[in-house]
């Protein structure tokens, strides 16, 4: 039985979060299965408290240059994932996608179009000329005149594989989203289902980069379902822990007394979104905010691993506001690690 501790410090060691480590920041996404960028920038800070020598530029280089892209994905929100990942996890978030859209209010205001002919269409305009949200609604709305042109225009992120082109999510960059075939800006072929294989790849990933954890946490972080018999059809491959919790068998669980380090996440980074029991973060339910915006403005942080604090960028200065009293000694690292992140942020 692993305490709720000791679940704490299992998941901080594979987020990368017990200490700042030396790799490529494609190496660093693909270990996390991808970030959460529904703001933009948020990578940014994300791989910056996980990384040593961190720059803006590596990841803009990325983006430009097609080796990482922004796309909806797991739970049919925005993630920035490298260029192969998004191959892999395309197929495997489909279903997921799709569920979504046609769960929402928009997704019931296709009046006289067909969903398939309809992503079939859009995919046509937007190979032909990348168009934002707005600019593919109303040219959708010239051939389906009953449809919403909004509901249209989101129709191709949910049931299409497509992607927001830079500058939308290089660092210093702002406007609206732009929308292309992911097949044309990667020059591959997006796979459209996908394979047992691929299924229990994702499993074995998210226990890495998430783990120990339940059968309901990898459905939480994914939006998938049944993968239960994904798992139990891993074998050794997997160890089964108390409290239905699985795992790795060779993945590290470090002593629920590690030292745990301040550590600033920025908005809607997925440490706090992947887990359907968030205890090992979140000790009193508290929710996790989710404000708009371009990123890297907002965040939360963490002191002795858990949840404490929300911070915030005003005027090149980082306000940290704790939910409670602060020792001494954690105040002065809160501190010292708003000072490095405002310095951060002000390249």
């Amino acid at each position: 039985m692993l305490s709720t501790r000791a679940l704490n410090r299992a998941t901080l060691d594979r987020q990368l979060l017990l200490a700042r480590h030396t790799m490529p920041a494609a190496e660093a996404i693909e270990h996390l299965v991808g970030m959460q960028a529904q703001a933009p920038l948020s990578p940014y800070v994300g791989l910056w408290t996980r990384l040593d020598g961190f720059t803006p530029s590596e990841l803009s280089k990325l983006v430009v240059n097609a080796e990482a892209v922004r796309g909806n994905l797991m739970r049919a929100t925005v993630h920035l994932v490298t260029a192969r990942d998004y191959l892999k996890l395309r197929p495997l978030t489909q279903i997921v996608l799709e569920r979504s859209y046609f769960g929402q209010p928009f997704g019931k205001k296709l009046t006289g179009a067909d969903p398939e002919k309809a992503a079939a269409e859009g995919l046509k305009l937007l190979k032909a000329q990348p168009r934002n949200r707005s600019e593919l609604g109303k040219a959708l709305g010239e051939k389906y005149p009953q449809a919403d042109p909004t509901a249209l225009s989101f129709l191709l992120s949910y049931v299409a594989p497509v992607i927001q082109l830079p500058p939308r999510g290089v660092w210093g960059s702002k406007g609206a989203a732009v929308l292309a075939p992911a097949a044309q800006w990667l020059g591959k072929t997006i796979p459209k289902k996908p394979t047992p294989k691929l299924l229990e790849e994702m499993v074995l990933r998210y226990l890495a980069a998430f783990g120990p954890a339940t059968v309901m946490d990898a459905q939480m972080w994914s939006g998938l379902t049944k993968l239960r018999e994904i798992v139990e059809r891993l074998g050794k491959r997997v160890v089964r822990l108390e409290g239905d919790l699985w795992d790795l068998p060779d993945a590290p669980r470090p002593e629920e007394d590690t030292p745990t380090p301040v550590r600033f996440l920025p908005e809607y980074d997925n440490l706090l979104l992947s887990h359907a029991d968030r205890s090992r973060f979140i000790d009193d339910g508290r929710r996790v905010p989710l404000p708009p915006g371009n990123g890297a403005a907002y965040g939360t942080v963490l002191v002795e691993g858990m949840y404490r604090a929300d911070w915030r960028a005003v005027k090149g200065e980082i306000v940290v506001e704790p939910f409670g009293k602060l020792t001494k000694a954690q105040k002065s690292a809160v501190d010292a690690e708003a000072a490095a992140l405002a310095q951060f942020l002000a390249s």
